[in-house]
Parts: structure tokens; sequence; C-alpha cells
């Protein structure tokens, strides 16, 4: 991981899939488990799935707020 990947998971939105258009950070706990059961997609996008699997397993979500855009 790399300092950066935290930042790019509260901007890149998810391009495929059931909850295409989400940003990776909002993306629903019960859907990155099934990346981490069925396999996340290869490259760049796989690994911050990972990331953000492993984040939102530990309860670890908050420490992404500070990172957020403004609204």
């Amino acid at each position: 991981m790399r300092p950066e990947d935290l930042k790019t998971l509260v901007t890149l939105r998810m391009p495929y899939g059931k909850y295409a258009g989400r940003v990776i950070a909002d993306l629903p706990g019960p859907y990155l488990a099934w990346f981490a059961r069925e396999g996340f997609p290869p490259g760049r996008l796989g690994a911050l799935l990972a990331l953000m699997h492993e984040i939102d397993h530990n309860g670890l979500g908050e420490l992404l707020e500070p990172l957020r855009p403004p609204r």
C-alpha cells in the first residue's frame, strides 16, 4: 500500500457492476466481502478493493473521512 492509495479510495468510482459510479470507500461491506471470497479483479482496482475490504473489515472506515473531498 502506498499513502496515496487512501486518497484514491475516497475519489475513485467503481467502474462497473451493481455499484458502478459509487466511490470505492462507500461500497458496502458485503460487496467487498463477496470480492474477498470470489477473487478481486486484477490490477490496481483489485488492490484498492482489497485494501478497502481490510479497512472495512477492521472497522477503520473513519480514518478515510479527513481525506474526503469537500461536499
